[in-house]
């Protein structure tokens, strides 16, 4: 799960000021016949409009080929980082959208839907005690994405929580606590309007507060998502 370097023109940099400007203002996608309404959290920037290759390979790095991105938000700070040249492997939290292609002309059952979760977690195992983070994670291989617990489980909402071992940046000592190591992210299936919704929230971990954060964001964005998408 390797972080690309990203370079913006002016140009970019110009539209990415405005967006920023304009965000935080709920938006609706088309699947099949239903309007799913979207938006990202407080303080993220939907990128999805900017047409900009590099964030596109990098929302598609972190999902399968199979799903379709329908959100892929930075921090406003992050993206105004961006629109200067800053790299991509600085960039500390993000969050994404997405659909499985297969499903989204499909009305998907509540058994569907709960096929769809167990098909996905076939492979995860069960959810691993990691006790102090950093020393469990440098253990494992790098890359390998670790369960670390179930966050929710609900009939329409269900919330993993995972992390991982980030291979250390080019030209870094391995112990510079500036270099991020470590990987935490949630991902949850959500069905609404009859459409199977997967979104995940990632953040680097320096600090048990990345946890804490990591974790009401999800929760905040989840129960965000399901009162727009509410009748």
């Amino acid at each position: 799960m390797a972080l690309v370097r990203i370079l913006a023109s002016p140009l970019l940099a110009l539209f990415a000021a405005i967006s920023l400007n304009c965000a935080a203002a709920p938006f609706a996608v088309r699947l099949g016949l239903e309007k799913i309404a979207l938006d990202a959290l407080p303080g993220f920037t939907d990128t999805t409009d900017l047409a900009s290759p590099r964030l596109q390979d990098l929302a598609a790095s972190l999902t399968s080929a199979s799903n379709r991105v329908l959100l892929f938000a930075l921090t406003d700070a992050d993206l105004r980082r961006f629109t200067n040249g800053d790299p991509a492997d600085t960039k500390r939290r993000y969050m994404m959208a997405v659909t499985p292609k297969g499903l989204e002309r499909e009305r998907v059952s509540g058994d569907l839907f709960k096929a769809l979760i167990a098909d996905s977690l076939r492979d995860l195992g069960k959810p691993e005690q990691a006790g102090d983070l950093a020393k469990f994670l440098e253990r494992k291989p790098i890359g390998l994405a670790i369960l670390l617990a179930e966050l929710r489980q609900e009939p329409t909402a269900v919330s993993l929580l995972q992390a991982t071992r980030l291979q250390p940046l080019p030209g870094a000592r391995v112990f510079e606590s500036s270099t991020p190591q470590y990987l935490l992210f949630t991902t949850t299936f959500i069905l609404v309007r009859g459409r199977a919704l997967i979104v995940s929230v990632y953040t680097l971990f320096y600090e048990p507060a990345d946890m804490d954060w990591l974790k009401v964001a999800t929760r905040r964005w989840v129960d965000d998502l399901q009162r727009l998408n509410s009748r």
